[in-house]
């Protein structure tokens, strides 16, 4: 299947107060995406996290529970995950249990997606 475009929906919301209450959670340990812990460290995205994006040849974009159009609104319970679409529309590619695997690790994910999508 070949994919127009990569979306990554975080278990969290991207405003101001969904980020402190992520971190907060975060710290209670009431929170948790593993989609996070793989593109971002302590306080920024991973640097080879953008390198993995850049390396896709298809447009990757990121998004909060808050920020999901009516298309992707039917992912948000199974976020976090990675969903791609295709001429049949948007379908999951990665699920939370295969996130949870990667334990954070780019290259484990970047391994994974691609060979989810197909790409060497």
């Amino acid at each position: 299947m070949k994919f127009e475009k990569l979306v990554g929906i975080y278990n969290a919301k991207g405003s101001l107060i969904g980020e402190l209450q992520y971190f907060w959670g975060k710290i209670r340990g009431t929170a948790h995406c593993a989609l996070c812990d793989i593109t971002h460290g302590k306080l920024k995205e991973k640097a080879s996290f953008k390198e993995c994006k850049q390396n896709l040849e298809i447009p990757f974009e990121l998004l909060h529970l808050d920020e999901l159009d009516s298309e992707l609104e039917a992912f948000a319970d199974n976020a976090p995950c990675v969903v791609g679409l295709s001429e049949n529309g948007y379908s999951i590619i990665l699920n939370d249990e295969e996130l949870e695997n990667c334990k954070s690790n780019v290259d484990d994910f970047s391994n994974l997606l691609n060979s989810k999508i197909n790409l060497p």
